[in-house]
């Protein structure tokens, strides 16, 4: 008996361990780097971290799942661009994310947009491949969307 409950223990503890090794970098400069060496496109995960009834629910229900974790890991360069009421921020995230706000006409949160990310003459380009919000049904129903767009590719 105890064998059993410790190998579920181990086996639900590495799908633990899975959905919290990703990386969401905040920096887009960095991640259109990424984009580029890894020819994957930008996740770009328009929030409101601290205050955004919907982005917390799109968090533990899909960004934070073991599902989501592989897919990504597979797919996307994850960027997170965050505008937190209460959680402090450094002015040129500030910054960065109210422009990419504009850009992209962001109105509402969460929004996800699927893009891919070109630099030249020192100006950044982004090609849209799609945006989607929060999608009923978990993991499975929101990877569908996800994979629509990026089939489109």
């Amino acid at each position: 008996m105890k064998k059993i409950i410790l190998t579920v223990f181990l086996f639900v503890a590495s799908y633990a361990v899975e959905a919290q090794e990703l990386v969401w970098e905040t920096n887009v400069n960095k991640a259109m780097e990424i984009s580029k060496k890894t020819k994957k496109p930008l996740l770009l995960f328009f929030t409101g971290s601290d205050w955004c009834g919907w982005c917390i629910r799109l968090q533990k229900e899909v960004l934070k799942t073991p599902e989501f974790a592989k897919w990504a890991k597979e797919n996307v360069v994850l960027v997170e661009l965050d505008y937190p009421r209460r959680t402090p921020q450094t002015p040129e995230i500030k910054k960065q994310n109210n422009e990419l706000q504009q850009a992209f006409g962001i109105q509402g949160f969460p929004t996800i947009y699927f893009a891919n990310g070109t630099t030249k003459d020192g100006k950044v380009n982004f090609e849209g491949l799609g945006s989607t919000g929060y999608v009923a049904g978990g993991p499975a129903a929101w990877l569908a969307v996800a994979d629509g767009f990026l089939k489109k590719k």
